[in-house]
């Protein structure tokens, strides 16, 4: 079996071929090789969303994912909203990371404002943080003071 070299050509030429092949599903055993970052830019893979991740922020993700169900699925404005009038200390931090989905949709790839909302969101553990205090008979006990990832994913309504 002879090993093809996908240059810049190769998949400017073959474009489709390449996102059908990509976009079946594969057996475990017969999986492709995983495209590099130039090649999905030459393909055009990732431009129809605006993606931003928020990390080590200070906050449980459990307190996170409450918030974050609120807003899944609702249109950009809307989710503004919600997180406004949200009494909960995760939704300072999501207002901020949804400010930077969307403009990274409308700078980076020519997304309308006015037709994005909230595809995909969640919030993945961090590094736990431990803090020892002291107690009785000299011991120590430990406060896991617990971090997460948070990511949002705007795509654009059809």
């Amino acid at each position: 079996m002879e090993k093809k070299v996908m240059t810049k050509e190769y998949l400017e030429q073959n474009r489709e071929e390449v996102l059908a092949m990509y976009a079946k599903p594969a057996k475990r055993n017969a999986k492709l090789k995983l495209l590099t970052k130039k090649q999905r830019k030459v393909l055009g893979i990732g431009k129809d969303c605006g993606k931003a991740i928020a990390k080590y922020v200070r906050i449980s993700p459990r307190k996170v994912s409450i918030v974050i169900d609120l807003i899944k699925g609702k249109d950009l404005e809307e989710a503004y909203a919600i997180l406004m009038y949200t009494p909960k200390a995760a939704s300072p931090i999501l207002t901020k990371a949804l400010k930077s989905a969307e403009a990274n949709a409308v700078n980076n790839n020519g997304l309308s404002r006015d037709a994005l909302y909230v595809a995909d969101a969640y919030a993945n553990p961090g590094p736990v943080l431990k803090r020892f205090i002291p107690r009785a008979r000299g011991s120590a006990s430990s406060i896991m003071k617990r971090t997460s990832h948070v990511t949002l994913v705007l795509r654009e309504r059809v």
